[in-house]
C-alpha cells in the first residue's frame, strides 16, 4: 500500500526543521532564479478570462489571510488535489505536488484532457516537506496549499517565494471540502462564478443519486483500509464525504475515536466499528484483501462481512486513485462506478455479489 505509506507519513510528520533549514538558502535560491534565469515552461493563460472586479481579492486561511492583486500567471500547488479545480477552470498550473505517483505531471486521467495543448507542470516531492528551491526556481506568482497540513513555519518560508493560499482554519489538516478546495480555487484565479457552477453541476450528480436510491439514507457506512491493521476515515476525510454526500452515516461516535485528524487506526477491540450496512474496503489487491479479511475472526463474524456488504476497491487503480482524490474532476468518474456497488451492498440480499467495478 505504497502510496497510502507515503500520504500517511507525509501527514504525520513534522516538518518545521526543514522549514527553517530551507529558510536559510531561500535568498540564495531566489537570487538563482533572477530575471537572467529562463521561467519553466507553462502558464496559467488566467488573464483575460476573469471576472470583472476579481481582484484584488483576499482569502482567508490557517496561518492568516493572503491578497492576490491580479491574475497569477504561474500557480503552483503544494496541496495534494488543487491541480484538479484548476484544470477544471481552464488554468494549468506550473508546479504540482505528487500524492498518487503514477500519473505524469501529477495529472490523473479525469483532468488529463483539460490539460490541452499545455505541457506538463512540474511535479514535486512532499515526503518530507515542500521542496522550497524548487518551488522558487518555476517563479510562481501564487502557492496553493489547501488540501495540506503545512505548518507555519512553512507557510512563511512559501510566502518569500509568492503569495502563499495554506489550508483553511475551520476544518481539521486534510479535511477542506471538495466544495470549498474548488471555490477558492476559483477566487484566487479571478473565476469565482465558474468555480460556483461547477460546484452546482457535480452536487447536482449527488442529488441525483439520492433521488434515484432513497434506499441509501440513513444507512450506516465507512471507508477504510488494511494499512496497518484497519486505519478507518473520519467524517472530515473526503472520502468519508462521498458517502455522506449520498445519503449515508457514518458510524456514531467515529470522531471521538479518532480525534482531530482525518483517520485513525482502530484497535481489534474496537473492530465493531466496521459492522455498518456498507463497508468500503480500499486495498492493494481485491483477492488479498478479502483474504485478509477472512483470517481475522473478529471481523468475518460481523453481520457486514457474513451477509455480504462489502464494496472492494483497488488503491492502485483509477478507480482507487479517483476515490481518494476527491476532485471537481474526479467524484463523476468515482460515482459513475461506486453508485452501483453501494447498490448491490445494501439490497438486503446477501446472495448478491458486489462486482469490482470495471
Amino acid at each position: 500500500m505504497a502510496r497510502f505509506s507515503l500520504l500517511s507519513a507525509a501527514r504525520g510528520r513534522a516538518r518545521t526543521a526543514g522549514a527553517l533549514a530551507a529558510a536559510i538558502v531561500l535568498a540564495g535560491a531566489l537570487t538563482a532564479c533572477g530575471s537572467d534565469t529562463p521561467a519553466a515552461p507553462g502558464s496559467t493563460g488566467a488573464s483575460g478570462t476573469t471576472d470583472p472586479g476579481a481582484f484584488p481579492v483576499t482569502i482567508d486561511h490557517k496561518y492568516g489571510s493572503t491578497t492576490i492583486e491580479k491574475a497569477p500567471q504561474r500557480i503552483v500547488t503544494v496541496g495534494l488535489t488543487e491541480q484538479d479545480s484548476l484544470l477544471a477552470l481552464g488554468v494549468v498550473p506550473v508546479g504540482t505536488t505528487d500524492w498518487l505517483g503514477n500519473f505524469p505531471g501529477a495529472i490523473a486521467p479525469w483532468g488529463k484532457a483539460k490539460l490541452g495543448n499545455a505541457p506538463l507542470p512540474t511535479v514535486l516531492k512532499d515526503s518530507d516537506g515542500p521542496q522550497f528551491e524548487k518551488i522558487a526556481a518555476l517563479k510562481p506568482d501564487l502557492i496553493i496549499g489547501l488540501y495540506s497540513a503545512l505548518t507555519q513555519e512553512q507557510y512563511t518560508t512559501l510566502s518569500k517565494i509568492a503569495p502563499t493560499i495554506a489550508q483553511p482554519k475551520q476544518y481539521n489538516d486534510y479535511g477542506i471540502p471538495w466544495q470549498e478546495t474548488t471555490k477558492t480555487v476559483g477566487k484566487a484565479v479571478g473565476k469565482a462564478k465558474e468555480a460556483d457552477a461547477l460546484v452546482a453541476g457535480v452536487e447536482d450528480q449527488f442529488a441525483k443519486a439520492r433521488a434515484a436510491h432513497p434506499e441509501f439514507a440513513g444507512k450506516s457506512a465507512l471507508m477504510a483500509t488494511q494499512y496497518d491493521g484497519y486505519f478507518v476515515y473520519g467524517s472530515e476525510d473526503p472520502r468519508s464525504r462521498i458517502l455522506t454526500s449520498l445519503g449515508f452515516k457514518l458510524p456514531p461516535n467515529l470522531d471521538q475515536l479518532i480525534g482531530d485528524k482525518f483517520g485513525a487506526n482502530i484497535s481489534a477491540e474496537r473492530t465493531d466499528l466496521l459492522n455498518v450496512d456498507a463497508q468500503v474496503w480500499i486495498v492493494d489487491t481485491i483477492p488479498g484483501g478479502q483474504a485478509t479479511l477472512a483470517k481475522d475472526k473478529l471481523y468475518s463474524g460481523l453481520n457486514v462481512a457474513k451477509q455480504k456488504r462489502e464494496v472492494f476497491i483497488e488503491d492502485p487503480s483509477t478507480y482507487g486513485s479517483a476515490t481518494s482524490f476527491v476532485s471537481v474532476l474526479s467524484l463523476p468518474y468515482t460515482l459513475e462506478r461506486m453508485v452501483p456497488q453501494l447498490t448491490a451492498a445494501v439490497d438486503g440480499n446477501p446472495a448478491t455479489d458486489v462486482q469490482p467495478a470495471a
